[in-house]
């Protein structure tokens, strides 16, 4: 199984830097206030890679 990205919600301050990047793969909730992942397959890697170097409180990350 290929990896997908992940966003840890309690720690995402909904900066929206991903949705930014990658809009085919993230979204921000505005009833949470914090971003989403709804298509892991939305992005390329290299996004996704992009996206999570970006996050400033490194929020993103892999799951196998």
């Amino acid at each position: 199984m290929a990896p997908i990205p992940v966003i840890e919600i309690e720690d995402c301050v909904g900066c929206g830097s991903c949705v930014e990047i990658c809009p085919e793969g993230f979204i921000f909730n505005e009833s949470i206030e914090k971003a989403q992942v709804i298509n892991p397959d939305g992005c390329s890697a290299e996004k996704i890679e992009e996206a999570i170097e970006i996050c400033p409180v490194h929020c993103i990350h892999w799951d196998e």
